[in-house]
Parts: structure tokens; sequence; C-alpha cells
């Protein structure tokens, strides 16, 4: 399936700022609200289902030439458009 980006942006931020904005996601998530996504010119609405999907991924990225590693934490959140999204599982997730 072939994939369209709606919205992208990255930008160096301090983690304050990071976790600023989380919180503000994970206020419209609580309420059921939709989250509208703004960067420049740039502007996406979508209303998350109930259930979405969550995956949490660490990674290490190691370059070709030896040089130091990337790290990343990706935090994604799943549905099929028009769906009320569907549960996987309950399985344990926490943050220590």
């Amino acid at each position: 399936m072939p994939e369209e980006v709606l919205f992208e942006s990255e930008s160096t931020r301090t983690r304050a700022s990071v976790a600023e904005y989380l919180r503000a996601v994970a206020d419209k998530l609580d309420a059921g609200e939709p989250i509208t996504l703004r960067a420049d010119e740039q502007s996406v609405t979508l209303d998350v289902p109930a259930e979405p999907t969550f995956e949490v991924k660490a990674e290490r990225e190691t370059s070709s030439a030896g040089g130091s590693a990337e790290l990343s934490l990706e935090l994604e959140l799943e549905w099929r458009e028009g769906e009320a999204g569907d549960a996987e599982s309950d399985g344990s997730l926490s943050i220590e």
C-alpha cells in the first residue's frame, strides 16, 4: 500500500518543549477531541478513534562509516480510515 505523507515536521526542541507538545496531544486524546497539527503552511486534523493501535519503538541506527549511532523513540497511533478502531490487546506497557 503506498504511503501518503499528510503532515511532517522536524525540529530541534528542548525536552520541556517536547513534553508540552505531548501533553497537548494527550489532553486532546483524553477528551476525545480531534487533533490538529500545524507547522508553517502545513495543517491536518485527525479524529483519533477510541481504540487505535499504539506502537512504541526504540531504535539505534548506526552509519556504515562507523560514526556515532543515532537513537530514536517512536510513538505511533494507527487506525483504518473511517473505522472506530479495535485494540489488539491490553498488554502491559509502562514508562519507568
